[in-house]
C-alpha cells in the first residue's frame, strides 16, 4: 500500500505550560479511492523522538492499512528533530524523560551534581505526575479521530519509553488494541515521581498514578513483547507486569524471546542488538492483534465466559 507522509502541530497544555507538539503522520493511500478509511495507530518513540528507525517502523505499519501518528514527546523542551543515537543524545533523552514529569525544569542543562543538590527529589505522592505524557496521548488520539479517513478505531504501539507510553495510552477507552515492545520503567514505577524504584506488587498509595497500578482501568487488548536478554526489564520485572495484568483482568498476550536484547527492533546504531528475524516475528504479533481488533467489526462483547473442552 502506498503512503503519504506529512505532519501537523497541535497545542498541548500540561502542568500549567502550553506547548506545540508535532505529530508525524504516515497515511496509507489507495489510488482511485480517495475516501478510503483506515484505523488509526498512535506510535510512541523511544527516548530519541521520531528517528529514522521509528519512521521506518511507522511506514511498515501504515503500509498494512493504518494511519500512523507519531508524536514528538519532548516538545516541552525542544523541537521535533530526533536526538542522535550517541552518548549526548542518550543523556539528553533520559534527562527529558524525567524532566517531563518533574515539578520544575530549572535544572535542565545543569551538571548532574548541581541538579542533585538544588532539586527536591520527587516522590510517589507528588500531584503532578504524568500529565504531560497523558496530554500528548489524548491529543494524538483526538487528532486521529478528526480525520475523515479514520474509521474511529484506534490502536497504540511503541518501543522502550514508547512501549510504556503505549501501555499507558491504552488506559484511554478509545484505544482498543495495543502492542508494546520492551516497555521500560513499568515494573519499577520509575516513570513519574518516585524516590527510588518500587517493584512491590502493592501500589504505594491508593491513588498511585503509576501505570502498573492503573492496569484495572485498561479495557482493550494488549500484546506485550520482551526479550529475555533485556537488561532494562529483568525476569522479576516481567513476572510482576504479567501478574499485575492477570490480577487486573486485562485481556493480554505476553511474548518473551529467548535471545532478544533491548532495542532489538532498532535497525540503526543498535549497538549490535538488532535482530531482523525476531523483529519480523514480533511484527506478525502486532498485525494479528491490530487486524483482528481494529480492522474487524467485532461488535460489543457479550460478556460470556467461553467454555473450553479439554480434548487432545
Amino acid at each position: 500500500m502506498l503512503i503519504q507522509e506529512s505532519h501537523v502541530d497541535v497545542q498541548t497544555t500540561a502542568n500549567g505550560k502550553e506547548s506545540s507538539m508535532r505529530i508525524f503522520l504516515f497515511h496509507p493511500t489507495i489510488p482511485g479511492y480517495p475516501k478510503a478509511r483506515f484505523p488509526g495507530v498512535v506510535l510512541f518513540s523511544e527516548i530519541y523522538q521520531v528517528t529514522g528507525p521509528v519512521a521506518r517502523f511507522a511506514r511498515q505499519i501504515a503500509g498494512q492499512g493504518y494511519i500512523v501518528a507519531a508524536p514528538s514527546s519532548y516538545h516541552d523542551f525542544t523541537g521535533p528533530e530526533p536526538l542522535a543515537y550517541d552518548v549526548p543524545g542518550t543523556d539528553k533523552g533520559n534527562e527529558w524523560k524525567v524532566a517531563k514529569v518533574s515539578l520544575s525544569t530549572k535544572h535542565l542543562g545543569k551538571p548532574h551534581h548541581e541538579r542533585k543538590k538544588k532539586r527536591r527529589a520527587p516522590t510517589d505522592h507528588d500531584p503532578q505526575t504524568l500529565e504531560s505524557y497523558d496530554e500528548d496521548s489524548r491529543k494524538t488520539v483526538d487528532y486521529l479521530l478528526t480525520l475523515p479517513t479514520c474509521t474511529g478505531r484506534i490502536g497504540a504501539t511503541g518501543m522502550c519509553l514508547g512501549g510504556h507510553l503505549a501501555l499507558r495510552a491504552a488506559l484511554d477507552p478509545r484505544i482498543s488494541a495495543t502492542t508494546t515492545y520492551f516497555a521500560t520503567d513499568v515494573h519499577s514505577r520509575t516513570l513519574g515521581p518516585h524516590s527510588s524504584p518500587n517493584t512491590s506488587s502493592t501500589a504505594p498509595s491508593p491513588d498511585s498514578p503509576h501505570t502498573l497500578d492503573l492496569l484495572p482501568l485498561l479495557k482493550g487488548e494488549v500484546s506485550l513483547i520482551f526479550g529475555l536478554k533485556d537488561t532494562h526489564v529483568p525476569d522479576a520485572g516481567r513476572d510482576l507486569i504479567r501478574a499485575k495484568l492477570r490480577t487486573a483482568g486485562v485481556t493480554f498476550s505476553f511474548h518473551e524471546f529467548a535471545w532478544a536484547q533491548h532495542a532489538f527492533i532498532r535497525d540503526e546504531l543498535s549497538k549490535g542488538r538488532y535482530d531482523p528475524a525476531i523483529s519480523k516475528a514480533c511484527f506478525e504479533v502486532l498485525l494479528e492483534l491490530f487486524g483482528r481488533v481494529l480492522k474487524t467489526d467485532l461488535g460489543a462483547p457479550d460478556g460470556k465466559e467461553a467454555v473450553l473442552e479439554h480434548v487432545c
